[in-house]
């Protein structure tokens, strides 16, 4: 793995409900980054308010919007905070976010991530006539026993978002059991640290020579692991309802 990762965020106006995508990101993107084997990391919120996935305040309480939104709701844990499982990804709140919000709404996430970020894909891919592009949808979390927020992956789109490292030999010619490399995340707490947390306004970031894959048909279902199967199960598993 000889190639040296780079990310560069960009800087764009705001996006505003009704904006179009495709067109706010060519317009906000120099012309001369993207190229062959390029990711775009996007922030999930712009992808939400893409698709108009708002909840006005004055509609719901937010623990009322949390207990609908979430797939598992696992209760108020620690600071008043719920904890929740919310496509595939355990998280607070079920992802549903008030800051940067322009009308004051709560901003939920897109129904579907997946397809969200293959269809945008594939416009990108039409306007730019690029062939190996990747998009990697983004968001940031807590995890337990750290302080502070990472980047996490909620979709990719054109990269297989893990490798597999069994079989593969250590320095010592022992061969691998258990070890895989989740690049997907990797790459996407990357992209958040560049692209901020505030008013940076840097909704998206370039990535070039990423040591992944490039296909049209990523390998999602070996990404993603069933809760049945979760090492950390026993933690969480008396919560579940």
């Amino acid at each position: 793995m000889s190639k040296t990762l780079k990310v560069c965020p960009i800087q764009t106006g705001i996006f505003h409900p009704g904006d179009d995508l495709v067109e706010f990101i060519l317009r906000s993107v120099d012309p001369s980054l993207w190229r062959e084997k390029t990711i775009l990391a996007i922030t999930s919120k712009i992808v939400s308010i893409a698709e108009n996935r708002f909840e006005s305040l004055e509609k719901i309480d937010k623990k009322s919007l949390i207990r609908r939104e979430a797939d598992h709701d696992l209760g108020e844990i620690g600071h008043g905070v719920s904890l929740t499982i919310k496509h595939g990804v355990m998280l607070p709140a079920a992802g549903i976010d008030e800051s940067n919000s322009e009308n004051g709404d709560y901003i939920l996430y897109p129904l579907d991530p997946y397809a969200s970020t293959e269809k945008l894909r594939t416009a990108l891919r039409q306007r730019l006539g690029i062939q190996d592009l990747g998009i990697l949808l983004t968001d940031s979390r807590t995890g337990p026993l750290r302080m502070g927020v990472t980047g996490v992956a909620l979709a990719v789109a054109g990269f297989h978002p893990l490798r597999n490292m069994i079989g593969q030999e250590d320095i010592f010619g022992r061969p691998l059991k258990m070890t895989k490399i989740n690049l997907a995340d990797s790459l996407a707490a990357a992209a958040v640290l560049m692209m901020g947390e505030a008013n940076e306004r840097c909704p998206l970031a370039i990535l070039t020579e990423t040591p992944v894959d490039f296909t049209d048909a990523p390998q999602i279902k070996e990404w993603q692991v069933d809760m049945q199967d979760d090492m950390y199960l026993p933690l969480y598993k008396h919560l579940l309802k």
